[in-house]
């Protein structure tokens, strides 16, 4: 799936008074699993995510994601997915800004801003030395928005190959 899901909006919601960017906690899952299916959604993928899912991948035994959620106090608008890499050719660390998502209505008051600047410093405190992101080749508004936060464009090689296991 395609992070970024940056584009103008029809529709404008008065801006909050308040908005609180933090670590997803246990009763966000709920609103995080619908911002999920919109991402989703918005990109034509199937949405398989469950709260049920969430929950073990975020706070599991072996958590295997971490998440951020733009909070407005009465509701959750918007969230960042990480997920770390390694290029052990390096021993670098690095973290993936899997998803980066605003709801529609509330974009373009600088949220998915503030979400990226609080992924860079998790990245940073856990040691990283890049953060990556990836948008859609025709995300135009995306690729202006990463490249407008200091991403610099990086094109993809080779081919990535995958295997179902059982």
């Amino acid at each position: 799936m395609t992070p970024g899901l940056i584009e103008d909006s029809e529709i404008t919601l008065p801006r909050p008074d308040v908005v609180t960017i933090r670590n997803a906690k246990r009763h966000d899952l709920p609103q995080l699993n619908e911002m999920i299916a919109l991402l989703a959604a918005h990109h034509n993928d199937p949405a398989d995510m469950t709260p049920e899912k969430l929950e073990r991948d975020l706070f599991g035994d072996m958590p295997w994601i971490s998440a951020l959620v733009a909070d407005t106090g009465s509701e959750l608008i918007g969230y960042a997915i990480l997920v770390p890499l390694y290029r052990a050719q390096e021993g670098s660390r690095g973290m993936d800004l899997h998803h980066l998502f605003v709801r529609d209505g509330h974009r373009g008051h600088g949220i998915g801003q503030h979400l990226v600047s609080r992924a860079r410093e998790i990245a940073r405190d856990a040691g990283c030395g890049y953060l990556s992101v990836s948008a859609a080749t025709g995300n135009f508004a995306a690729h202006r928005f990463y490249e407008h936060m200091d991403f610099k464009p990086r094109p993809v090689t080779g081919m990535r190959y995958t295997q179902a296991l059982a």
